[in-house]
């Protein structure tokens, strides 16, 4: 699995604003874009229209963490698919399974998510799946093994995330580490702050 090798904090500082890279760890006074450290990120005075663009691209790539030729590929069938571009491609890095055990909070950031995956500890329909890409679909049921050692964890991260809801587009069980996809999300419900059209412009010359 390939993998962002870049200091995160850096990415952040470079964009100007809070991309979440290392979870809920950017809520504390650590992270070097809070108000509290007074320190200024990096971002140029003046940009292009193309740099704009690029910026943007870059910007969902590290939030999402996928790399160049993953994110083509996923460009390539949002514009196949019907609906908007720009929100088909949202949507489907939303429903990457890394993503979706993330946002159900039963890990701290992607990064953790992934590792979790890919050591065999969650399921999907109640087979192992180890492919942080995998596309998760109406109707699924994700669950984390029953006999794995990641279930303390999960159940750590579960209880001191309680106050980060979980989207309306999962349903999760308060009790069982088990949740459910009930419907795609919306882009009101994709948080990331970014602007797709600039990404749709960027690939599109």
């Amino acid at each position: 699995m390939a993998k962002i090798t870049k200091p995160l904090c850096r990415i952040c500082r470079r964009n100007g604003e809070k991309l979440y890279l290392k979870g809920r760890r950017c809520e504390s006074d650590k992270c070097p874009l809070d108000p509290r450290r007074q320190r200024k990120a990096l971002v140029a005075a003046k940009t292009s229209e193309y740099g704009m663009q690029l910026r943007e691209k870059n910007k969902v790539k590290v939030y999402y963490g996928v790399l160049e030729k993953q994110f083509r590929r996923y460009f390539s069938i949002a514009k196949k698919a019907k609906g908007v571009t720009g929100e088909v491609l949202l949507r489907l890095l939303e429903c990457r399974l890394d993503n979706v055990v993330y946002r159900l909070n039963w890990a701290f950031s992607r990064r953790m998510a992934r590792q979790a995956i890919t050591h065999g500890h969650i399921y999907v329909n109640g087979k192992r799946v180890n492919r942080p890409s995998y596309q998760v679909k109406i109707g699924d049921e994700i669950s984390v093994g029953e006999n794995s050692k990641y279930m303390e964890i999960a159940k750590q991260t579960k209880e001191m995330g309680r106050a980060l809801p979980v989207p309306l587009w999962l349903e999760s069980s308060e009790i069982e580490l088990k949740a459910k996809v009930v419907r795609y999300p919306t882009r009101d419900e994709i948080s990331i702050p970014v602007d797709e059209h600039l990404i749709i412009n960027f690939y599109s010359k």
